[in-house]
């Protein structure tokens, strides 16, 4: 028995949506499935399906909005006229996504690790977790403070500096835990190789995943020290290296990153 209504909508919604993935996924298989004759009205099916598995997330709308905040921000260079103004407007509205978000690292800190994971990996992971959540959590009493609720301005910038921080040090770790893992896939990959001998590694599976790891791994790599810039820059750490324009030519970068890696994949071939 459900113990609420809220419960039971709660259900309800995530059969819905899970039906819509499931329908929009098939649907790209099939059309994928006819190939060359596939027609042009059938092609544009398919594109709009992924475009709609992709825009029903509500973080990939938040990194496009990124996009354009940190797009603006390169443009403008921190000179006021309309890429600024664009720049601020896009800040505020980004937050409004970014309300109770904290509640995923909070769960992600309280949940447990895989097991045989290596202890400094998990307590990177967590401390992460800690500092994004704390981030997140601080960053809704700036959103406050501008919108007029809280009107402690001095208390607010204070908060939005310590999120800062929070976001910067949160960055670190995830550096940090890239590059252990990739070190952790590189020994995997070595151990393969040498089982294989002569045979063409490229033809193992195992081999091949692993490698998407490593890839997957390094593209999270990149961002994160991206990140990291951003949030120096933010914080004006070197006012004289991370400019505006710098920040901003990071932060587009990293959002693009983003908006890649939440990405649908591609339909698998079904076996007959």
């Amino acid at each position: 028995m459900f113990q609420s209504t809220k419960q039971k909508n709660q259900i309800i919604l995530y059969i819905v949506r899970s039906n819509l993935h499931r329908k929009l996924t098939d649907l790209c298989f099939e059309l994928e499935k006819s190939g060359e004759n596939m027609s042009t009205l059938d092609a544009t099916r398919a594109e709009l399906a992924l475009a709609i598995l992709f825009l029903n997330k509500a973080e990939a709308r938040d990194k496009i909005c990124r996009a354009i905040q940190y797009g603006s921000k390169y443009l403008s260079n921190g000179e006021p006229g309309t890429a600024q103004n664009v720049d601020k407007t896009t800040s505020l509205a980004r937050k409004v996504f970014r309300l109770f978000k904290f509640v995923n690292d909070l769960h992600a800190l309280i949940s447990p690790t895989p097991q045989g994971t290596p202890f400094p990996i998990v307590a990177l992971g967590k401390s992460k977790n800690a500092l994004m959540s704390t981030f997140l959590f601080l960053d809704q009493f700036v959103w406050l403070q501008r919108t007029g609720i809280y009107k402690n301005k001095e208390g607010a910038e204070l908060i939005g500096k310590v999120s800062l921080y929070c976001w910067m040090a949160g960055s670190t770790c995830t550096s940090l835990i890239e590059v252990a893992e990739l070190g952790r896939l590189s020994a995997s990959m070595k151990k393969i190789e040498k089982k294989l001998n002569n045979t063409d590694k490229y033809q193992n599976e195992e081999y091949l995943l692993k490698l998407k790891k490593a890839n997957d791994r390094t593209l999270a790599l990149v961002k994160a020290v991206m990140d990291l810039g951003v949030a120096a820059g933010l914080l004006q750490l070197a006012p004289n290296k991370l400019t505006p324009r710098v920040v901003g030519g990071l932060g587009f970068l990293s959002s693009l990153i983003s908006c890649y890696q939440l990405l649908p994949s591609p339909p698998k071939t079904k076996t007959p």
